[in-house]
């Protein structure tokens, strides 16, 4: 039986800035045109982070039960390691998405913008068929779009338009930033995990790319943000604070160019991860104070 650790463990706290990111960039660009709603975004936080724990339980289950994890170099897995029932697992994303659909129908009634149920609906879905089912779409190489668009403009557009019932230029840049950043860290993790994917039949874009054009792939996507900074910066001068997660991110394209494998390219999800919330939080927080 699983430990009260290990479940938190389970939770794959690491990835939690992928949901915190988007909300803080939209909040931001919301209060950048005076819309912003404390009430409103903390309820897109918890459905954001919910949904993240949520499709983290469902990979870990559907991975699990498929036997991909059971050679994994990666974190620790519930299922994959034996430490809890399958069923239990599953029935945890279950609870994680059920606390996601309660608190988007709460948004969406106070926002009164209720054709915004269909997202809701293909976001709850995106988030189980990412490796469930019996056709899983991460498993054949568009994981990285479906992150790339769900925590990119779904995510900060999402934010941003429940409140304000508008879409802006800030808006839309700094969703393809954070969207950015967000498939930077999926593609180092599949980086990572491309030999036992490549043996478990998981074919992910990094297995279809392979190592090198992965690893280009991974330095596009983590330089993409701070060029884009840049030009928001022409508009809001105080959102060049961005550019101060330039050393985190540095320091895991640094192990990535330097062909790190395996272990050695953990640090690089955290690093990034780090990278995407310190860049959340000065240019969010610049959009608030502009």
């Amino acid at each position: 039986m699983a430990t009260v650790t290990q479940w938190v463990e389970g939770t794959r706290p690491r990835t939690l800035p992928n949901s915190i990111a988007p909300v803080l960039v939209g909040a931001g660009a919301a209060q950048n045109i005076d819309g912003f709603s404390l009430p409103m975004s903390l309820l897109a936080l918890l459905v954001s982070i919910a949904l993240q724990v949520g499709v983290n339980f469902a990979n870990d289950y559907s991975d699990g039960i498929r036997g991909t994890d059971d050679h994994r170099v990666g974190p620790f897995r519930l299922v994959g390691s034996g430490a809890a029932d399958p069923t239990a697992v599953r029935n945890a994303a279950f609870a994680a998405f059920g606390v996601s659909a309660v608190a988007g129908l709460a948004l969406i009634a106070i926002s009164g913008y209720w054709w915004l149920l269909a997202f809701g609906v293909l976001c709850i879905a995106g988030a189980w068929f990412y490796t469930g089912g019996s056709k899983p779409y991460g498993y054949s190489g568009f994981g990285e779009v479906a992150v790339f668009l769900f925590f990119g403009p779904m995510g900060v557009l999402g934010t941003l338009f429940v409140q304000t019932g508008e879409v802006t230029g800030i808006g839309i840049g700094s969703a393809v930033a954070v969207g950015c950043f967000s498939t930077a860290v999926l593609v180092a993790n599949n980086l990572r995990d491309i030999p036992t994917d490549t043996k478990s039949g998981k074919r992910t874009l990094a297995v279809l790319l392979g190592d090198k054009d992965t690893r280009r792939l991974y330095l596009a996507l983590a330089v993409a943000p701070f060029l884009i900074t840049l030009v928001i910066g022409v508009r809001v001068p105080l959102t060049l604070l961005g550019l101060l997660a330039l050393p985190l991110a540095a320091l895991g394209v640094r192990r990535v160019v330097q062909g790190r494998t395996g272990l050695q390219l953990i640090p690089v999800l955290r690093d990034t991860g780090l990278a995407m919330l310190l860049w959340a939080i000065t240019v969010g927080g610049a959009l608030m104070l502009s």
